[in-house]
């Protein structure tokens, strides 16, 4: 447009402008992973049941899941929601300032840690077998993210403690198990412990076809961890200085002590391995952390689209 026709249009110009800014405002945010994910439908009271099957690992990848750690808290200056690069074994900014902090020994600071500490999903393929809730879902493959109580549910019936038990993969099309996922309420917060896999048996018994396309409906694990889906240390480190209302020249050096939230989920865990502890207040604490982590931070599969949902 030349400046002749900027003159004559001018009058035009702010209608145009206020009309582009509309049709922004109403374009909602859209993760192109989330449809691939299926979470439960839980009812008013917060119960919910399905049954899903875990499924092998896709084709021409070893590991039928994958582990991602992430943090997901708010400071003053907004919401922190980043998947952290210590998935990938590099260091990581959130963890950098939560070592600083932790190890200044002060009680204020370590509550902070615990309040922002990294969390854990593993993430597999499933085949939603029911879903009564919707029934549309069922006999689709999905993504599926689920903390350590539906892992450690795995990971018995891979190796079982009693010698009159059997192993099984759960994950195998032939001789793997339907699990039933059972969520209820305990305390105000989610609850797996009801969750159970049944006998094993094959899926789509005697149709190969069926298996098949299943199969090649499997979604990649390994593009979930892939490095260039990772934003950088220095991009997650300006976004924490924001979201903490912390100054740029903090100290959060690459080089410091990375172990502040393996310290905390070692606490975390005194209550559970029956470890005594002279010091009787952190030994509090960790019992009641430990009963908020072990349905929140571990097992809310409704987290991931409500963080979404705040990323936007």
């Amino acid at each position: 447009m030349g400046f002749s026709d900027l003159k004559k249009n001018r009058s035009k110009s702010l209608e145009k402008l206020s009309s582009q800014l509309d049709k922004m405002a109403s374009k909602t945010y859209a993760d192109p992973l989330a449809e691939k994910y299926w979470t439960p439908t839980k009812d008013a009271a917060g119960n919910g049941f399905a049954v899903i099957r875990f499924l092998p690992a896709p084709n021409n990848e070893d590991m039928p899941f994958v582990r991602v750690w992430d943090h997901g808290f708010q400071g003053p200056g907004g919401w922190y929601i980043e998947k952290s690069l210590t998935t990938l074994d590099l260091d990581d900014p959130a963890s950098k300032y939560n070592s600083q902090l932790w190890n200044t020994g002060i009680d204020s600071n370590k509550e902070i840690v615990r309040k922002q500490k990294r969390r854990l999903k593993y993430h597999s393929n499933i085949l939603v077998i029911k879903d009564s809730a919707k029934p549309e879902n069922e006999g689709k493959v999905f993504l599926y993210a689920y903390g350590k109580k539906i892992f450690d549910k795995l990971n018995d019936l891979m190796n079982p403690q009693f010698e009159d038990e059997t192993p099984v993969n759960p994950f195998d099309f032939w001789l793997g198990a339907d699990f039933k996922l059972k969520i209820r309420v305990v305390e105000g917060y989610p609850n797996y412990d009801k969750s159970e896999f049944d006998d094993p048996s094959a899926l789509m018994e005697g149709d190969d076809d069926k298996l098949e396309k299943i199969f090649n409906e499997i979604h990649s694990l390994q593009e979930l961890i892939d490095p260039k889906n990772f934003k950088t240390y220095a991009d997650l480190e300006a976004r924490l200085h924001k979201a903490l209302g912390i100054t740029a020249d903090a100290n959060l050096s690459r080089g410091s002590n990375d172990k502040a939230e393996d310290l905390v989920e070692e606490e975390l865990d005194m209550s559970k391995l029956g470890a005594k502890t002279s010091d009787a207040k952190v030994q509090k604490s960790a019992d009641a952390e430990d009963s908020k982590s072990a349905s929140v931070d571990e097992d809310d599969d409704d987290e991931m689209a409500f963080f979404h949902k705040l990323a936007k």
